[in-house]
């Protein structure tokens, strides 16, 4: 549940690094509840992508996901030490989203789905690629990645799609959140099927 200290520590983040945190309050629970929607436990490990105070994570576990099924990669120094009070049972990483490929999160094990609360549109091409297949690898068959934006289409451009073989599903808008904010499902293409 979010306090006033979340709020606080949130908007003093955003003070500090406004292109990092992207947004000056932690995303409502409309929003929380329709990013996570197609999780639950049967999805087995999930990875979260700037968890910050932890609304989406809190989300996951309603959803059955279990805590020491979570991966939770934070940048921000001071959330990191928040969710690791908050979520003992959990895997908390304090570094760069972009470079996940680098560790072993879950013992060779992929995982079935990425929530990402990462602000893509403040970041280089070059940036979310290296985020994107990062968290491809992580994946398995089936598996996919979530994304909200503020913005009126899917934060990642067509042809970062398309140079990673992907494609992005809009799976609905949370119109309570403030500000309105609309998911993106982003999964692989299937291969086509000659003859």
């Amino acid at each position: 549940m979010m306090t006033t200290q979340d709020v606080f520590s949130f908007f003093r983040a955003w003070v500090m690094q406004p292109g990092r945190v992207g947004a000056i309050a932690p995303s409502g629970a409309a929003l929380a509840r329709l990013i996570t929607s197609e999780v639950g436990p049967a999805t087995g490990p999930v990875i979260e992508l700037g968890p910050g105070t932890g609304v989406f994570t809190e989300a996951l576990l309603a959803r059955g996901v279990q805590q020491n099924n979570l991966a939770l990669i934070e940048y921000g120094s001071d959330f990191v030490r928040l969710l690791q009070l908050r979520f003992p049972e959990a895997r908390v990483l304090w570094m760069d989203a972009g470079q996940i490929s680098q560790h072993n999160l879950f013992d060779n094990q992929s995982v079935g789905a990425v929530v990402s609360g990462l602000p893509l549109l403040n970041m280089t091409p070059r940036k979310v690629l290296a985020i994107l297949g990062g968290a491809f690898n992580y994946l398995r068959p089936g598996g996919a990645f979530y994304q909200f934006t503020y913005g009126p289409r899917c934060p990642v451009p067509r042809p970062l799609l398309d140079r990673l073989g992907l494609k992005a599903t809009c799976i609905g808008s949370a119109l309570l959140n403030v500000p309105p904010a609309s998911v993106y499902r982003i999964s692989r293409r299937r291969p086509l099927r000659l003859g």
